[in-house]
């Protein structure tokens, strides 16, 4: 989960590292720290705290060379400190790693390093990496081809997952990088070559990328770059471009990442939208899927494998596909999905849904799928990210980067992908052709009543006065509204640490309206629908027992503002369109609870971006 840059070429390296650093922050903020080398010379700086801090650092005492390595830490093993802090450098300083990820078996190498003399200067699992390979490594070699060696000797005795940067005091102007589940990028430029966790941390540098795979080891000089397996052969790599430019990971005109991301998600979805919809045939149709329509049509079953807010967005989508295409579907946490044995009959199809394309749960839920011979898809935001590739085929949700923690459009981009999804499937079965030519309709308007959606801005920014001070939230809805109750709460306690629950309403009567007082407002999501009766007599139950009630409904809902305390309006949509407007509000009133209780939104503390370890 932590963020990693190198950098070898002509320029110095101590800036283009920071501003990589400073685009990286949102995989971890717990300290950060860089290497670089001025010939044979190592200067390494880290601190605690935020990228800042070491920027800070770093104008009193300033790191020469045109190579470096740097890190920003989302803590596993030991406290956040300097001592901490990446780079780990070897007991004779000859050997700097900065480190994504567990190596779990530190403790047994530890013990044994430590029984041999080896004197160890942090409480982490990453500093094993740099002893060893200093052990593999002569002290007077200066052959590439050594470096190379003891690098690879040395993952051979680790276990867990690993991103890796290295470098030698013996090896100037030579970056060595390697991959275990755990994500890296190599950036190609001219006379110069990058390594990074995350593509976005190139932007502005180059467009020019090559992801990675599990067991690869990357070589990066000024001049070259190759790609070595795991017996240290060279191997042919894809070169791919970056299709976003700086200003799409830059905040622009906005205070906060968070609230840049929610006002994209009308582009976003036209995105998400665009070619995908096929007038002729009433239908969907998608260029990855690489599964043809005889393999689709003998699909009987359907599991969905997600975690945290992408477990939301499929919540959403079994009620999609059960009413559009009516196929019985399980939604599944992947973090429980990968260690269970469930029964699954050979029809079953599973699809991984994820933003980052690296969440390692849903990465090994995946596996595990392929590995018992069941047709698999992904549903990811990141081209060439390990799910994508290994995925059978897969559907690209083209909402653009996301840097704030809290995912905000690429959960409307899920939920519009599925939509599709569930139209496409539906018209091989039984959806006539009126039914899929009035979805195609309805989805093609939907990213601007999301727009008009953004419009209860500043009544929700007056609710968020209201209520900041308060200890609990609870959020109610019904039907393909549950699970936006569910995202709303999650929202709410990620960027501002209330305590929240997201119930469908109907179960308040089964334990929590319990917890309903004056000092604990609910939020209903009440649009019209079938259901729309029975979600108001909850909303009753609360205002009786004296609990401040928050709803989400549709303009001209006069029953709707004489009971509640507050309105929220979005605009009318079908039933199944209704998470991609309800959802807005609820996005909007956690970000202005967070700001009133001076959180930090795009930076919420104890989580990171993208959950790349178990």
């Amino acid at each position: 989960m932590c963020g990693i840059i190198a950098y070898t070429g002509a320029r110095q390296a101590q800036p283009l590292l920071l501003e990589g650093l400073h685009r990286l922050e949102y995989r971890g903020y717990d300290s950060s720290g860089l290497a670089t080398l001025a010939g044979s010379e190592l200067h390494v700086r880290k601190r605690a705290g935020r990228i800042q801090d070491l920027a800070h650092y770093l104008r009193d005492h300033p790191a020469r060379g045109v190579t470096g390595i740097s890190h920003t830490r989302w803590a596993t093993h030991g406290p956040a400190n300097d001592r901490n802090a990446h780079p780990h450098l070897s007991s004779d300083q000859r050997i700097a790693v900065v480190h994504n990820g567990v190596i779990e078996n530190y403790a047994p190498l530890k013990r044994q390093l430590e029984s041999d003399g080896v004197v160890f200067h942090s409480d982490t699992d990453t500093e094993i990496i740099a002893q060893l390979i200093a052990r593999h490594l002569d002290i007077n070699s200066t052959a590439p081809e050594d470096f190379i060696e003891a690098v690879s000797r040395t993952l051979a005795l680790l276990k867990g997952t690993y991103g890796l940067a290295v470098l030698s005091r013996r090896h100037p102007g030579l970056v060595l990088g390697a991959r275990l589940g755990s994500p890296l990028v190599v950036g190609i430029g001219d006379g110069e070559n990058f390594l990074a966790s995350d593509a976005g941390a190139l932007v502005g540098q180059t467009a020019r990328v090559v992801y990675l795979q599990d067991h690869q080891l990357c070589v990066l000089t000024a001049k070259d770059w190759h790609i070595l397996d795991s017996e240290c052969t060279r191997v042919e790599a894809a070169v791919h471009t970056i299709d976003w430019g700086p200003g799409d990971a830059d905040k622009g005109a906005f205070e906060h990442y968070m609230l840049k991301e929610i006002y994209e998600q009308p582009e976003a979805l036209e995105n998400a939208l665009r070619g995908r919809l096929d007038d002729a045939d009433a239908t969907a149709h998608f260029g990855g899927l690489n599964l043809d329509t005889q393999q689709l049509r003998q699909v009987d079953r359907i599991i969905l494998t997600a975690c945290g807010t992408s477990y939301h967005a499929a919540l959403v989508g079994e009620y999609l596909f059960e009413e559009f295409a009516r196929m019985p579907v399980e939604v599944e946490y992947a973090s429980e999905f990968r260690y269970r044995n469930p029964p699954i009959d050979r029809n079953t199809i599973v699809i991984a849904i994820t933003q980052s394309g690296e969440t390692a749960d849903t990465l090994a839920a995946l596996r595990e799928s392929k590995r018992k011979g069941h047709p698999t898809l992904a549903l990811c935001n990141v081209v060439g990210s390990s799910i994508a590739r290994e995925a059978d085929g897969g559907v690209y949700l083209h909402a653009g980067p996301e840097i704030g923690v809290a995912s905000t459009k690429a959960f409307t981009n899920q939920v519009t992908v599925l939509a599709m999804l569930a139209l496409y499937f539906g018209r091989m079965r039984h959806l006539s052709s009126l039914q899929g030519t009035r979805m195609i309709r309805e989805l093609r308007a939907i990213p601007d009543a999301v727009r008009r959606a953004l419009s209860c801005h500043d009544a929700v920014r007056r609710i968020a006065e209201r209520y900041s001070h308060v200890a609990n939230f609870l959020y109610m809805g019904r039907q393909y509204l549950y699970p936006v109750a569910l995202e709303g709460a999650l929202k709410l306690k990620e960027i501002s640490y209330i305590h929240a629950e997201g119930y469908p309403a109907a179960e308040m009567k089964h334990g929590p309206i319990a917890l309903v007082d004056e000092d604990t407002p609910s939020v209903f999501l009440l649009p019209r629908g079938a259901i729309f009766d029975k979600v108001m007599s909850n909303l009753e139950e609360v205002k009786a027992r004296g609990g401040p009630v928050i709803a989400v409904a549709h303009e001209g809902h006069e029953e709707v503002t004489d009971r509640a305390d507050e309105v929220i309006c979005v605009p009318d949509v079908p039933d199944y369109l209704q998470p991609l407007v309800t959802v807005v509000p609820l996005q909007l009133l956690a970000y202005h609870i967070a700001l009133l209780r001076g959180c930090d939104v795009d930076k919420p503390r104890n989580l990171a971006k993208s959950v790349t370890v178990e």
